[in-house]
């Protein structure tokens, strides 16, 4: 095996490999996405385009796909069962004969006028919606020629065959052709009548486009004519007589003048396609790129996904899912559930080493990120929480699974090393934002070599790329964050209890390899453990320091997870205040409503009133009825008087009356006052109180409370043979029909059910029936004098 000194990481050439990127994509499975993709068009060219489609594009052509992705979501949306692509066709290559004075088949002239059709449809949708710019500004330039398409339909049916109102001539040679094949049909009728012994059989039939008659061979003097072909035998001839002979050749003649017309009406609609095949052309590249915007849109409603946004740097991927393992499992029914994953660096993260034991979900988390990121270059919203964010990156490279190749001679451990040293010099020729996926770097050597190799490539990428995910069982690695500032530490997390990963990506804490965790469980001889324990003596305490991070990490996610709870209740609370605060103001603002139309109605019905009075005074009625009529009116709409009383407040001066003497009111208990007058203090009540001035009455006067109601008293409930109800000696089952019987027609109240004690089951069953009973209220046993338990009392809504 070749030693890591063998290669040269940083090659002299400086042109990227262009083969990269499509390893790239292949290795991230982008082909396989892209047929899932697919499957969301209509029609083949759509689906040829999605299965081309290409991730590599500026950030400013991946923001107006994205544009065009949520547009065409609206779009796809807005309309019933979506948006339908029924009439478009492939069109380029009778395009591409008609530009060069080919003449078209009917049928694709059908085609095109029904593209047409279609793309003018969908114009006119996109054009009404404003919410719509993007797909606006694609559509804008699109011209389809409703005048062809309605030529087209004029001249062909459906079917594309040409109509016999193409042109007149068709016309006439169609009605001529049509005649001459009545006739011939009727002479052979006459000829068949005439000789029907000659016959084989009574069907006329054609032979190389002449309708002949089957004649037997031995009658052939009877019918004579032209002889077209014999059966196999040669006991049928197959005659054309002589007496349809002419107008069989006129038939002929007819049916080659009506082909050369229908193909100089084809070459004339074909010669209109022509003219304008350049936009047609166009036409059909924008039918597409609307179609594929369309497949993006509805496999990104399928994902669940959410519009990504490109920030400066970090990132930001919370619940993120692997989009094939999601196709997997909801569309072909394999495996679990996707467990997601979170992506949350920060801006001065520049390269991330992941550890943690096989099968952990490593690699998967490699993948999600590096497909996540194409699907945003490409246009495809991201299967992760909103809003999912993550830094532009011009260049995805990838260097995943195993590379071992027997004809080039390559060991795993080469094989990486070559594709490793593709990578970096893809990044020293294109120096832009670029992220890169390595899936256990350094693997495939001596461990200590591999740790050093690949510890010096990490420090290196994390200078040359923006971002840099590494996958490793290199315990040396881990220490890279304590090293340099842009490293940060990841790892798989695995339940030790049950010996299987979580699959869930934990951030800031290294993961362990739980070898010896794993052989414990598994009962391995405990003297070899101990023997690998006393080989890990320095090792141990790093992994006890990491068992209480990982102790830590847990306990603050059930402290997040309260905190989210709790964050949760108060926003719904705060929801239910906001919106019972808005049904009060509604409450208030229509019963201001109310009785301002009240206000209104009474004043004016006060004005006519008054008004009415006025005219019988200007009428020379007598003033003093007319008086007595105005105040009638006024005392009828003026408001009732308010009945008032003096309040008094600690610290008024008042009068006692009775006694002639003031005082200060120092205590206020109820209705009753304690005022001080000199040395003296009187407990008096409040009517026993007058002010001092007029002044102090206005200003303590309140609204006279009303009278308090009287005390109600509990309904009596009386015992009575309506509201009782003996089961006694009766089943279960009876009681409850009983009961049943008696509930639908009781009024609410008490009711008194007598069912012994015996055995206790006819009890339980009586109270199992009241507790799930809608009507009943509550339960409770009889008093001793009523019966004890031995009586259940039943109280009714």
């Amino acid at each position: 095996m070749p030693t890591p000194t063998t290669f040269n990481l940083l090659p002299i050439c400086s042109e990227p490999d262009p083969s990269l990127r499509q390893e790239t994509l292949e290795l991230l499975e982008w082909p396989r996405l892209c047929q899932h993709l697919a499957s969301f068009a209509a029609t083949p060219l759509g689906r040829r385009a999605c299965l081309e489609l290409d991730p590599w594009r500026s950030r400013a052509e991946s923001e107006v796909c994205l544009d065009q992705t949520e547009e065409a979501i609206r779009l796809d949306c807005s309309q019933p069962g979506g948006i339908s692509l029924d009439g478009i066709h492939n069109l380029l290559p009778a395009l591409e004969r008609a530009e060069r004075g080919g003449i078209l088949s009917g049928e694709e002239l059908v085609q095109i006028a029904t593209t047409l059709g279609a793309a003018r449809r969908l114009r006119r949708l996109i054009d009404a919606d404003e919410r719509l710019p993007r797909l606006q500004e694609w559509v804008s330039n699109l011209r389809t020629y409703p005048e062809l398409e309605q030529e087209i339909f004029r001249c062909l049916d459906e079917h594309g065959e040409v109509r016999d109102s193409a042109s007149a001539a068709l016309a006439d040679l169609r009605r001529q052709h049509r005649q001459y094949r009545s006739q011939i049909q009727e002479r052979l009728q006459q000829v068949m009548s005439q000789h029907p012994q000659a016959l084989q059989d009574t069907l006329i039939g054609q032979r190389q486009g002449r309708f002949v008659l089957m004649v037997k061979a031995t009658h052939r003097d009877l019918i004579r004519g032209i002889v077209h072909d014999s059966s196999a035998s040669g006991a049928t001839l197959y005659v054309e007589p002589y007496a349809v002979v002419e107008l069989g050749n006129r038939l002929r003649e007819t049916q080659a003048q009506i082909q050369a017309e229908e193909e100089r009406i084809l070459a004339a609609l074909s010669a209109q396609v022509g003219s304008v095949a350049e936009d047609l052309e166009h036409l059909q590249a924008v039918m597409v790129g609307l179609e594929v915007a369309l497949a993006r849109a509805r496999y990104s409603l399928w994902l669940g996904g959410n519009r990504p946004q490109f920030v400066p740097a970090g990132l930001r991927l919370r619940q993120a899912r692997h989009p094939l393992l999601l196709w997997q499992s909801r569309e072909e029914g394999k495996g679990p559930e996707v467990i997601p994953i979170d992506f949350t660096l920060s801006e001065s993260i520049r390269a991330v080493v992941i550890t943690g034991p096989n099968t952990g979900g490593k690699t998967v988390a490699l993948k999600t990120l590096g497909l996540l990121v194409l699907m945003a270059k490409a246009g495809i919203f991201l299967p992760a929480q909103d809003p999912p964010q993550l830094p532009w990156f011009d260049g995805v490279y990838a260097d995943i699974g195993d590379e071992q190749s027997l004809q080039q001679s390559l060991s795993t451990f080469s094989g990486h090393i070559r594709r490793i040293s593709r990578i970096v010099q893809a990044l020293q020729s294109e120096p832009a934002p670029a992220l890169v996926l390595l899936d256990e770097v350094g693997a495939g050597t001596d461990p200590s070599e591999g740790a050093a190799l690949a510890a010096g490539l990490l420090e290196y990428l994390a200078e040359k790329a923006l971002l840099t995910l590494a996958t490793t069982h290199y315990g040396e690695l881990k220490a890279l964050k304590y090293q340099h500032p842009g490293f940060e530490n990841a790892s798989v997390e695995f339940d030790e209890a049950t010996l299987a990963p979580t699959y869930r990506l934990l951030w800031g804490i290294p993961g362990r390899s739980n070898a010896l965790a794993i052989a414990r469980r598994l009962h391995l001889e405990p003297e070899i453990l101990r023997r690998a324990q006393q080989h890990l003596q320095g090792e141990s305490q790093v992994d006890k320091v990491i068992a209480g991070l990982e102790a830590q990490r847990a306990q603050l996610e059930e402290r997040a997870a309260q905190v989210g709870s709790l964050h949760q209740e108060l926003e719904t609370l705060y929801r239910q205040m906001q919106q019972r605060s808005r049904q009060m103001a509604e409450r208030e603002a229509q019963l201001e409503y109310r009785q301002q139309q009240g206000l209104q109605a009474l004043l004016a019905a006060a004005r006519r009133e008054v008004a009415a009075a006025v005219r019988k005074l200007q009428q020379g009625d007598d003033p003093q009825q007319v008086a007595a009529e105005l105040e009638q009116i006024r005392r009828r709409y003026s408001p009732p008087p308010v009945e008032t009383e003096f309040v008094p407040e600690v610290g008024d001066r008042v009068r006692l009356r009775g006694l002639g003497q003031t005082g200060e009111v120092i205590a206020v208990e109820g209705e009753v006052y304690v005022v001080r007058s000199g040395i003296l203090k009187f407990t008096v009540p409040r009517g026993q109180l007058d002010p001092i001035d007029e002044h102090q009455a206005k200003q303590r006067q309140r609204p006279k409370a009303p009278p308090s109601p009287p005390p109600t008293t509990a309904p009596l409930n009386l015992r009575t043979s309506r509201n009782t109800l003996d089961l006694r000696g009766k089943t279960v089952a009876d009681a409850e029909a009983i009961l049943e019987q008696h509930f639908a027609q009781a009024p609410p109240g008490p009711v008194w059910i007598i069912h012994g004690h015996g055995t206790g089951r006819l009890r339980a069953g009586v109270q199992a029936y009241l507790q799930n009973h809608p009507r009943v209220q509550r339960f409770a046993p009889a008093d001793p004098q009523d019966g004890g338990t031995g009586v259940t009392v039943a109280h009714l809504r």
